[in-house]
């Protein structure tokens, strides 16, 4: 009986001991794939795009804001800052787009490397808040020469702290560039064909100063480069007189503001005998849905495109 019972704990503690030893097995496994990948976070999805782009299998992406988010207005949440935290580096836009997050960001420099990536354009080269002098547009991916500029930061932070893989992260990111060439001049060859007296692009918000400057097209927002802005009477009227003037027939809404705004110009411009109707959504400080065309950086800029043309044209 005796020798019964010792056999049974032999049995038992050698099971245990073999589950011990694969429950180690797996976690070393497990430690082993995290650690040989850098934990990147992002803010805007825009940036997470490239990072993801640039990064290739060696990195780990999360960005903190997702579509339909307004990144002028976001507040970091508790989750935000463990992603923050945990991250081994952070990259964000900066010329205050997101502006309520600035002390956050600060502090994390402090602790390691984070990148606002948009304060390595030139400054000669960036477009001026026209209310206020001192403040920068910070919608700079809407001028795909620009945030290539921008990228270029992605691709050597990511180097200075992972050098082993530079050769990748230079590979990726000279691919991932000349698809942005592609796209840029498809954007070009498309929207020369809306005619000269359309080429009006009226919006909720001053998201698109970039792009009309880069396409030859006038742009008008109903609220300033910040969301956090507010508009009046006058800044409606003003609107509805141009859209009445020119007899432009189609306005924006953006797919991280309300429709409000812009449904006040409508109903401006119809008071003065005047029919504007909504030419579509486009993605301005937000990208589309995960798993989706627009929820890609060239996916959004060419629905952009596509969908400004057709109202246009």
């Amino acid at each position: 009986m005796k020798k019964r019972m010792m056999s049974y704990l032999v049995l038992v503690v050698m099971i245990f001991g073999s589950f011990l030893l694969g429950a180690c097995n797996s976690s070393s496994t497990s430690g082993e794939v995290s650690s040989d990948k850098i934990i990147v976070t992002t803010t805007i999805a825009q940036i997470e795009d490239a990072v993801k782009n640039i990064g290739g299998d060696h990195v780990e992406v999360q960005s903190l804001m997702g579509p339909g988010v307004d990144p002028h207005l976001y507040k970091a949440s508790q989750s935000d800052i463990s992603k923050l935290q945990d991250a081994d580096i952070i990259f964000y836009n900066g010329l205050h787009l997101e502006g309520k997050m600035l002390e956050i960001f600060e502090k994390m420099n402090k602790e390691k490397p984070t990148y606002a990536i948009a304060d390595s354009i030139p400054k000669d080269q960036l477009r001026k808040d026209q209310e206020d002098n001192t403040a920068m547009d910070p919608h700079v991916w809407f001028d795909i020469d620009l945030w290539t500029i921008a990228l270029e930061q992605v691709k050597e932070g990511l180097i200075e702290l992972d050098p082993d893989h530079k050769e990748d992260y230079e590979k990726n990111a000279e691919e991932y560039l000349a698809e942005l060439e592609e796209l840029k001049e498809y954007a070009q060859g498309e929207l020369e064909s809306i005619p000269d007296e359309q080429r009006l692009l009226v919006t909720a918000h001053d998201a698109f100063n970039y792009f009309g400057a880069k396409y030859d097209m006038e742009v008008m927002g109903l609220q300033g480069l910040s969301t956090d802005s507010e508009f009046g009477l006058a800044d409606v009227q003003e609107l509805v007189n141009t859209l009445v003037d020119r007899n432009i027939k189609a306005v924006f809404v953006e797919s991280s503001i309300s429709e409000d705004s812009i449904n006040a110009v409508i109903e401006g411009a119809k008071d003065k005998g005047h029919e504007v109707v909504i030419g579509g959504e486009l993605f301005s400080d937000a990208m589309g849905e995960k798993g989706t065309e627009e929820g890609t950086y060239i996916g959004m800029y060419r629905h952009n495109v596509d969908t400004i043309v057709n109202a246009l044209k």
